[in-house]
């Protein structure tokens, strides 16, 4: 039983991958990129990964992320990326990613997440923006008003939202944020732009300025969002409160689009001014924000959807797969699923199942024994009753030339043979008195009850396995949860793949207690059933045998 645990937990336990890419990094997860779920194509667009405790293996990474190397799909060419957030207490990351294409026509397309080298050295950091980015702004808590693109600062009073769409938001309370005039944010007439961000506004209506360069903003009127330059309002769609959604603002020559949740909502003509002037955002908003865009270029519709549908919290353009070795690897079966529960267990868990798999193990271990036992009592005791009911005058000798060990009429007889012998007299007639019996038939009841007490030795562990075996699971998934809360409540993510890994770990502790009650259940029943027969045949048996010798020696 042991052995069979044993190669158990080493099936469970990930192997190390051989890295093809670098033999030093012992670890890789597959990204497949799932194209064809956003129906989009572009070229060097930047996604982003949500790595978290489900499917990634933090402990096999550095602390901070460092050992991260991106490799294409080929398995040679490093991709360029940046870790907005690599939290490896609470288990949760968000890397972004430059894929050179996205194309619906790929359909295996994929590529490489490495780590596992303690003695990687940080990257020297090749952001994976194209070039005519101009700020990129996560509002992650420790880079708040921080550009990761070009390094640009805004200033302002904005607080974090912790729990947030991806990683960190800021939040509004109608005070704006400044980028200062830079030539990366410079607009030029004839030329575009593009504005993009995540938005949760905390009411409606409300007046305010998601953006405003020169004269060209995206406000939100009343319930709607409008495009407007120059005072006039080009394009205009309905917006919801209290929910993420994706708002794009795209100027390419004179044309402008708006988009909400990467669909165009309006179209309209727009005169960009030649402007070199500071930004304006989140003028009179009160609400959230998250992963605000600015290019100097007008991206395509095609653009707009794919950053819309990837980086939602309900994404499927990235499937983070088992790193390989768990479980099957690249190919990340049913197996892997186990595997991702048990990467995902809290100590908790892990200390309840251990209690549940020795209780498991010692209720396997008393049903064996009781199941050997009951099935040798039997056969012994069919053996001796046959040669007890064929005895007439040598009833007294049925103990001559037998031997049956397990057999509890056997002993029973031999208890009420021992009592007799005690009273018979050399030369004489054996002749029992009414008192002789009473005595010989509480010696013989005594060995019944001692008998009965045998048998259903240690069945007690069954009935504490049966009854104590789901409590314990209970414990173990209740405080499982909490402790799974309260991690995403101090890391900030509450998207569901941030949570289910740890809710799914924690009911594995219920599965494991109603995996060690249900088959204890089943096994007491059997065998109390054939305990009782047994000890009814004892209590027939033993009114049968002090009657007939009170007929055969009676006075």
């Amino acid at each position: 039983m042991i052995k069979r645990w044993f190669l158990l937990a080493l099936m469970l336990l990930p192997a190390l991958a051989q890295a093809q890419w670098n033999e030093a990094w012992t670890a890789r997860s597959k990204v497949a990129v799932n194209a064809q779920a956003a129906g989009a194509m572009a070229t060097d667009v930047p996604v982003a990964v949500r790595l978290h405790s489900g499917n990634f293996d933090f402990l096999s990474a550095k602390d901070d992320g460092s050992d991260l190397r991106i490799v294409a799909a080929d398995d040679k060419t490093e991709l360029k990326f940046h870790i907005e957030k690599f939290d490896s207490v609470n288990e949760l990351a968000v890397v972004w990613v430059q894929l050179p294409k996205v194309d619906p026509a790929e359909k295996d397309a994929h590529f490489w997440i490495y780590y596992g080298n303690e003695a990687a050295a940080a990257p020297a950091e090749a952001k994976p923006w194209d070039a005519p980015t101009a700020a990129v702004f996560h509002f992650a808590e420790k880079t708040l008003l921080q550009d990761s693109a070009n390094s640009l600062a805004a200033t302002g009073a904005v607080t974090v939202q912790k729990a947030a769409l991806l990683g960190e938001a800021a939040v509004f309370n109608g005070t704006p944020i400044s980028i200062p005039a830079s030539p990366a944010l410079k607009l030029a007439s004839g030329s575009g732009f593009s504005f993009s961000a995540w938005i949760k506004p905390a009411s409606l209506p409300q007046q305010a300025v998601l953006y405003r360069q020169g004269g060209v903003s995206v406000k939100i009127d009343g319930q709607k969002i409008s495009l407007v330059s120059n005072s006039t309002v080009t394009a205009q769609s309905d917006i919801k409160a209290a929910g993420w959604q994706h708002v794009a603002a795209v100027a390419d020559g004179a044309k402008v689009a708006l988009y909400i949740d990467g669909q165009p909502v309006g179209t309209g003509d727009v005169a960009i001014p030649d402007t070199q002037s500071e930004v304006i955002i989140g003028e009179g908003y009160t609400g959230e924000m998250d992963e605000l865009q600015l290019a100097s270029a007008g991206r395509n519709a095609d653009w707009i959807k794919l950053a819309a549908s990837g980086q939602g919290a309900e994404s499927t353009l990235l499937v983070v797969q088992a790193s390989e070795g768990e479980e099957g690897g690249e190919e990340g079966g049913e197996a892997s699923y186990m595997g991702i529960l048990f990467n995902s267990l809290t100590l908790d868990a892990e200390i309840v199942i251990g209690i549940l798999a020795v209780m498991f193990a010692i209720s396997v271990g008393v049903m064996v024994a009781k199941a050997r036992l009951v099935s040798s009592t039997d056969k012994d005791n069919r053996q001796f009753l046959s040669r007890f009911q064929g005895a007439s005058h040598d009833l007294l000798q049925l103990d001559n030339g037998i031997s049956l060990p397990n057999s509890t009429l056997f002993k029973l007889y031999m208890a009420g043979l021992r009592e007799i012998r005690k009273r018979e007299k050399d030369g004489e007639a054996l002749a029992l008195s009414g008192a002789s019996m009473d005595a010989i038939k509480a010696a013989i009841d005594a060995d019944l009850v001692r008998e009965s007490q045998r048998i259903n030795g240690k069945m007690v562990l069954l009935t504490i396995a049966i009854s104590g075996g789901p409590f314990l699971g209970l414990l173990g998934t209740v405080v499982g949860v909490m402790i799974t809360f309260a991690a995403i409540a101090a890391a900030g993510d509450v998207n569901v793949n941030a949570i289910a890994p740890g809710i799914a770990a924690a009911l594995l502790a219920t599965v494991a207690g109603l995996g060690v009650a249900i088959p204890a259940l089943f096994g007491y029943n059997y065998l109390a059933s054939r305990i009782k027969n047994i000890t009814i045949e004892m209590q027939i048996f033993v009114d049968e045998f002090v009657t007939r010798v009170a007929e055969l020696h009676g006075k």
